[in-house]
């Protein structure tokens, strides 16, 4: 492996600084957004995200549905974009996220949902990009250039901006403050290693990762960056859709990660982390087996595991003799239709 960093390295290096500078514009910007939301009263929320961005959609829908009481439906592009229908979302909140804004299908998803009366907001790392433009309501994440391909703080800070959201659409002070606490706790998860996942993946042949609730939205993450910088298929399912199938695929030397989440719960996850190490298969549990920051609250603790997970990543796709910085068939920017 070479001494050189690689710019995925960097890039995950710069996650703490970039995510107080988000806190930063958000005390700027936020209060605004959120009058103008709550004032519009939506009466259910629609999410559009892909890749990344999807992931941190799967985030916000189940922050909504906890913390601010919306039901949060996934968007469908190719609804409006390839069979040219038109839904009714009078009464909605359209929540667009994007790193670049500068997907076709995703810029006109916004306009339709905007033209049928939805109240729209755009979580965007470009502030000036097609879909800012299009929307009623910007919150730029700040995260600044990212360098290498595959995203890494654009998608932390989009995760602790949509905390931060939906913190302040339920007037809520411990997601608040939790919100806040967010750029020492990832300084803390940068100092930490999983090389003990890391190895277990240099020679897989697939690879698993579970979680439950919010946490689900990092298994997905996860699983894309296995696939993408590592060159690895990965599954990522919740820890009950598991069981309902995707267990029976499991087999020696497919290494299994669990995202814990110390809520409600933890004791479902661990009965199943038990039964899978009881039948002999290689299960790493954050938190028990991989060192994450202390718990806080448990709707944000799961960001902080991006931190080491991607730098056990970025480790396992140079083992494979792989540039994590520029995985074949990609680039930065993705346009779909």
């Amino acid at each position: 492996m070479t001494s050189q960093p690689t710019w995925m390295r960097r890039d995950i290096d710069a996650t703490p600084d970039a995510c107080a500078e988000l806190l930063r514009g958000l005390a700027a910007c936020l209060p605004e957004i959120a009058t103008a939301l709550r004032a519009a009263a939506p009466r259910f929320a629609i999410v559009c995200g892909r890749g990344s961005s999807g992931h941190a959609g799967t985030y916000l829908r189940y922050l909504l549905g906890l913390r601010a009481g919306l039901v949060a439906a996934e968007a469908s592009p190719s609804i409006v974009t390839v069979h040219g229908a038109a839904p009714a979302m009078a009464d909605a909140l359209f929540v667009l996220l994007s790193q670049s804004g500068r997907s076709p299908d995703l810029v006109a998803t916004a306009a339709a949902a905007r033209a049928a009366g939805a109240t729209t907001l755009a979580i965007v790392n470009d502030p000036q990009s097609p879909a800012a433009r299009t929307c009623d309501h910007v919150l730029p994440i700040l995260a600044g250039h990212e360098h290498a391909v595959a995203a890494t703080k654009t998608v932390v800070n989009t995760l602790v901006a949509a905390a931060a959201l939906v913190a302040a659409l339920g007037a809520d002070g411990a997601l608040r403050r939790a919100v806040e606490d967010q750029p020492a706790r990832l300084a803390a998860a940068r100092a930490m290693t999983w090389d003990a996942w890391s190895d277990s993946l240099v020679r897989a042949p697939t690879a698993y990762v579970l979680a439950r609730g919010p946490a689900l939205a990092i298994a997905q993450e996860l699983a894309l960056k296995l696939g993408e910088c590592v060159g690895l298929p990965a599954l990522a399912y919740s820890t009950a859709e598991f069981r309902h199938g995707p267990r029976a695929a499991l087999a020696r030397g497919m290494p299994v990660l669990v995202l814990r989440s110390d809520d409600a719960s933890a004791e479902d996850t661990d009965a199943l982390t038990a039964e899978l190490r009881g039948s002999g298969h290689d299960v790493f549990v954050a938190g028990p087996d991989l060192p994450c920051p202390p718990p806080s609250d448990p709707l944000l603790d799961p960001v902080a595991l991006l931190v080491p997970a991607y730098g056990a990543i970025e480790r396992a796709a140079r083992r494979r003799g792989r540039d994590p910085d520029a995985p074949p068939g990609l680039s930065k920017v993705t346009r779909t239709l």
